[in-house]
């Protein structure tokens, strides 16, 4: 297992100097639970790459969601540890656990000021869904977050045109409609129902091999 997080991981603790030689300029930061990490969210993040000038993605594993109840949440590492394994395969997809290492609950201005900071060096884009925009004025100094740094907005279904999509940093991305949701998943899992084909057959396997979400 070190291996795959030498290669694959963007921790607090790595040597950020090395990671300025390896990593493009142009980063999507793709955050979530991923709880768990499934296919919807692989397909998306590759369709996302298709149709923009990002040059990789990062997923960003959050340890506490401000607008979710953190008992929902499979411990930190697991998560993070299962979407190494859904991109290992892929070296334009990189894991990040840099929330865990900031204040809780995690807000993306903080998480992109520190970012920034470290890697002064990077273009970095928010990628998130379009019913976020609902309560996007919500969010910790959201106007810093339109002002500084672009966000690409992926559709979803049954969403109302927001007033947000009329700004020039906010852009809709031309991608899939996918209606896979790790609640879904979780579901069929305490239900004894499949979860095959719903998300990389390797994660499914480390997935049942721990008895996660039972």
């Amino acid at each position: 297992m070190s291996d795959i997080f030498c290669k694959f991981a963007i921790d607090s603790s790595s040597n950020v100097s090395e990671m300025k030689k390896v990593y493009n300029k142009k980063i999507g930061l793709y955050f979530g639970s991923f709880n768990p990490i499934h296919n919807g969210h692989l397909i998306l993040a590759e369709q996302i790459l298709e149709n923009s000038d990002l040059e990789m993605i990062w997923f960003v594993v959050s340890p506490q969601n401000p607008f979710k109840e953190r008992n929902t949440l499979l411990d930190n590492r697991a998560r993070y540890f299962l979407v190494q394994k859904a991109i290992e395969d892929n070296d334009k997809f990189r894991a990040s656990d840099i929330e865990f290492s900031l204040p809780i609950p995690s807000y993306t201005i903080d998480t992109l000021t520190y970012l920034q900071e470290k890697f002064p060096d990077k273009e970095f884009t928010i990628i998130m869904g379009e019913d976020n925009l609902k309560n996007f004025h919500k969010w910790k100094n959201y106007q810093a977050i339109l002002d500084y740094y672009r966000v690409f907005v992926y559709p979803r279904p049954n969403c109302e045109e927001s007033e947000f999509l009329k700004l020039k940093n906010v852009i809709k991305i031309n991608a899939p409609m996918i209606e896979i949701s790790s609640s879904l998943i979780r579901s069929n899992i305490k239900e004894k129902k499949s979860i095959k084909y719903l998300l990389p057959e390797n994660v499914r396997q480390e997935i049942e091999k721990n008895g996660y979400f039972l």
